[in-house]
């Protein structure tokens, strides 16, 4: 029987990131995800894709379980969760790269020059597939930024992002407050506190649970605006090829435009792709649409592995399976008329009402301790503490 290349062998436990375990672990993976990008650009290479994706998979995975990003400090566990969703975006965005029988075209180019090798690192980044043709259907929010100049643009959006930067550190000090013992720190806990009356109990929950959502979308506002900031200054993209990610998702009259329109588009290739089209075959629209939301729960089930392996899949598949569920509610009952004032009720409560849920497994799993861009910031810190122990003790005073 041939040995199994030690390259390929799975771990048995994690060790920390150094320059060595980068190269063996975290380099591999990565040229093959590169490799497979150039390769589906190129007619006549299938053969070839299907030979890789075996070992790209499996140097991925190994990725994911074998390093230790936070290098022994809890509070950066979140660096654990970018490892392995990152492995598990290269894995699933290869294997659709492999099954293509097409090369993929790029339909929007700055340049009248075509060039394999930068088509090949924006169709690595490109997670949206704006301006590629397999990208038909996705919606692009309107700009928000002055696009007059490089520099124009640039500097307004690195004031969006550090105000983004900010908003998001204001927020994680805030839940943490609400109980800095349990769900506050990285050991976890409920956000349900069973000392207070059930109607004070969820008003407590669902407010950590918006605050949670307003913090999530501050810091993937401020990531992809301060990373969109390097690559106009740096590699001089053009303004039009940093679209926002964001379309106010507060202002969402209907699930199905918070979902397909306003909440950022950056996995919604490869949710259809792994879930949606395999049980739209199945089970038509319906299957289409639950499918595509269940990956999206084990993509965020996952998340919750790096930082806890005891977590139950099911906190995550139930809410957003029920999001898929909501879509098709209000499409039998409203078609795709809902709207107006009762459409952004009936939006926000069943966001609320599922996202209490999913907040919850996160917060039981110690997402919510990790570090804060607040942690050293006293003098903000301090006024933000005082607020919520102040409203936290009104709601158990009453």
């Amino acid at each position: 029987m041939l040995p199994f290349p030690d390259g390929l062998r799975l771990p048995t436990a994690r060790v920390p990131l150094t320059t060595e375990t980068f190269a063996s672990g975290i380099l591999p993976p990565v040229v093959c995800y590169f490799a497979t990008a150039f390769l589906v650009l190129l007619p006549r290479t299938q053969p070839v894709r299907i030979a890789l994706w075996p070992i790209t998979a499996i140097l991925a995975f190994r990725a994911a379980m074998s390093l230790d990003m936070c290098l022994g400090q809890p509070k950066l566990n979140f660096l654990n969760i970018d490892l392995q969703l990152s492995m598990f975006c290269i894995a699933a965005r290869t294997l659709e790269w492999t099954v293509q029988t097409k090369p993929f075209i790029r339909m929007a180019r700055r340049s009248s020059k075509q060039s394999s090798v930068l088509d090949m690192l924006d169709l690595t980044c490109n997670l949206r597939g704006c301006g590629w043709d397999w990208s038909q259907g996705l919606y692009i929010p309107p700009k928000t930024h002055l696009t007059s100049s490089r520099l124009a643009f640039a500097s307004s959006t690195l004031v969006s992002g550090l105000k983004h930067l900010f908003l998001c550190g204001a927020i994680h000090s805030a839940m943490q407050s609400f109980s800095p013992e349990t769900f506050g720190s990285v050991d976890g806990g409920t956000i349900f506190d069973q000392s207070l009356p059930s109607h004070l109990r969820y008003l407590r929950s669902s407010t950590i649970a918006t605050l949670c959502a307003f913090g999530i979308y501050s810091v993937l506002q401020a990531a992809y605006e301060l990373t969109v900031v390097l690559c106009v200054l740096l590699l001089r993209q053009h303004p039009d090829q940093c679209p926002p990610s964001f379309d106010s998702p507060w202002r969402s009259t209907s699930l199905r435009e918070f979902w397909s329109r306003r909440w950022h588009q950056w996995f919604r290739r490869l949710f259809i792709f792994l879930g949606g089209r395999p049980l739209s075959l199945l089970f038509g629209r319906v299957g289409g649409v639950i499918g595509a939301f269940l990956v999206s729960g084990f993509f965020h089930h996952l998340a919750l592995l790096a930082i806890d392996p005891s977590s139950e899949m099911w906190r995550m598949l139930l809410p957003f399976g029920m999001m898929g569920a909501g879509v098709l509610i209000e499409h039998a009952v409203a078609g795709n008329k809902t709207g107006g004032w009762m459409g952004w009720i009936w939006t926000m409560c069943w966001l609320v009402l599922w996202g209490n849920m999913m907040v919850d497994g996160w917060a039981r799993a110690g997402m919510l301790g990790g570090s804060s861009i607040l942690d050293s910031a006293t003098p903000v810190r301090q006024p933000i503490e005082r607020l919520v122990r102040t409203f936290d003790e009104y709601l158990h005073a009453c």
